[in-house]
């Protein structure tokens, strides 16, 4: 994974943040100055915090744990989409219903229900109901399908949550620091940094600025599946020759018990 450069962050306008009056003093530390008004973000503590949060979720992967990815403002739906989809990670891109997380039985019903739905139209119970049933349960479907397709394959709560917004995402935010769950966010110069695990300041609203944050997390969980996937290989080749080799040593001690000279009596020399 290559390293982020400060000009490569700078072209991308991380550094941007609000107007200076709407900005939260808990950000201050993350703040290099202001520029007409506007804050400026100091882009060497976003690479510092960057790499922090690259170097957990690459452990978080490796261990073969979920993170899931939560950004419902327009500029980031489709780059999360995207990205995300491509290392195998759960994502909410449309809105946030509330309990996701602090009820998650029920949202696994949800989700099952789903299933059921997809079942219905491969044994044969689709054909068995009426126009109006069936036109009922495709919206039912599509309206589920909205708002977990994306979680289907979460089986049990996430071992992180990253959000774009901390901000607009509030009830994800809150409900996963009541779980205790780790927060991986951006956060810009109008947030308060103190509320997540592992902050990222940066510009949360520019769409090149959150696809370069979501391309190195992103990366970095892909090197921890790959450092998952070859600690897997390296057992399973380390197995099969234990088995291998198990069997050869029986068949030489067989043989020298075989060939060991016997004496009048019967009994082996030693």
């Amino acid at each position: 994974m290559s390293k982020i450069t400060f000009k490569e962050l700078l072209d991308a306008g991380v550094h941007f943040g609000h107007q200076k009056r709407k900005w939260n003093p808990a950000m201050a530390p993350y703040i290099f100055g202001e520029q007409k008004g506007i804050h400026v973000i100091d882009l060497n503590k976003t690479i510092a915090h960057l790499d922090q949060a690259c170097a957990a979720m690459t452990q978080i992967a490796k261990s073969g744990k979920k993170v899931l990815f939560v950004a419902t403002k327009k500029q980031a739906k489709e780059l999360v989409t995207e990205k995300v989809k491509a290392v195998n990670m759960p994502y909410v891109t449309e809105r946030w219903t509330g309990g996701m997380l602090t009820n998650f039985q029920t949202t696994r019903k949800s989700i099952r229900k789903m299933a059921s739905i997809d079942k219905m139209k491969t044994d044969g119970t689709w054909e068995t109901l009426s126009k109006r049933e069936r036109l009922f349960k495709t919206r039912q479907r599509e309206k589920l399908e909205k708002n977990f397709g994306s979680i289907v394959d979460m089986s049990r709560q996430p071992s992180a949550i990253f959000l774009v917004d901390i901000l607009k995402e509030n009830i994800a935010l809150h409900e996963a620091k009541r779980l205790n769950i780790p927060v991986f966010a951006i956060v810009d110069t109008n947030t308060n940094p103190k509320m997540v695990d592992f902050p990222i300041p940066a510009n949360d609203d520019a769409t090149k600025s959150i696809s370069i944050i979501l391309d190195q997390i992103c990366d970095a969980i892909k090197v921890g599946l790959e450092d998952r996937k070859n600690s897997k290989d390296k057992e399973t080749t380390k197995e099969t020759a234990t088995e291998v080799v198990a069997p050869a040593e029986t068949i030489v001690a067989e043989v020298a018990i075989e060939e060991a000279p016997v004496t009048e009596s019967g009994e082996e020399k030693e």
